[in-house]
């Protein structure tokens, strides 16, 4: 069956070759998440290789943070915009996962993030993911943490109500729509540990806080550190 399961993708490849989800051109072989041009295009943060950097900054005073990192700027209109939207909301969660191995190589490379003892996603709602099908994050936080060599914890952090998408709030009016929104239902397994939890944009940064938070309170002997795929200029408080 796996040479049949062969024949027909690779027949599947010559009809309908694979597409780049940025640029909308065809992959080249062996290539993976994106084409090798939009590989070498892509506009990295490479915040992972500074501890001092914009986005740890944005959060000083918001929560406690070991280091925090994004990969790449999220910019409007772009097609690394389209990228995060094809496996957030059509269905493209093994994208997600390739786009977290990328990420984190470099993670793993930068050595900051050398001693973080567990991945944990965001989580959504339960309705939400039976809709959706899937958690993007989770497999953001599956290819992350299988090139830094640590496990997931999908269960252990939970978000108690289906709120409204953070997309469709106005900005002044994230913070409450995520107030107290998540909780931790096996706080033993995360005490004393250094968590690295992982999201898929950084806007506000309101619902990433709002969860680093709920962990803190529930395991106050933990440590956390967060990584973003992407973060916009507008939420670190940057001009371009």
């Amino acid at each position: 069956m796996s040479i049949l399961s062969r024949l027909f993708s690779g027949f599947g490849a010559l009809l309908f070759p694979p597409v780049c989800p940025v640029c909308r051109r065809t992959m080249g072989e062996g290539a993976v998440a994106v084409c090798t041009r939009c590989r070498g295009e892509i506009p990295l943060t490479r915040f992972w290789e500074e501890f001092d950097n914009p986005m740890t900054r944005r959060l000083w005073g918001l929560v406690p943070v070991v280091h925090a990192s994004a990969f790449f700027w999220f910019m409007e209109g772009s097609g690394w915009r389209d990228l995060i939207h094809r496996f957030k909301y059509r269905g493209a969660w093994r994208l997600a996962r390739d786009m977290g191995r990328w990420y984190g190589g470099c993670l793993a490379d930068g050595g900051l993030y050398a001693d973080a003892e567990v991945v944990v996603p965001v989580p959504l709602h339960w309705r939400k993911r039976l809709v959706r099908g899937y958690n993007q994050s989770e497999y953001l936080a599956e290819g992350i943490a299988a090139e830094l060599g640590i496990d997931v914890d999908r269960r252990s952090v939970v978000r108690l109500r289906n709120n409204p998408s953070q997309a469709r709030t106005r900005s002044d009016a994230r913070w409450e729509n995520v107030r107290g929104l998540f909780g931790v239902r096996r706080p033993e397994r995360l005490a004393g540990r250094h968590i690295l939890l992982v999201d898929d944009v950084f806007t506000t940064g309101a619902t990433i806080v709002s969860c680093a938070e709920a962990i803190l309170r529930a395991v106050p002997d933990c440590r956390i550190s967060i990584a973003v795929l992407a973060a916009s200029h507008r939420g670190l408080g940057i001009d371009r």
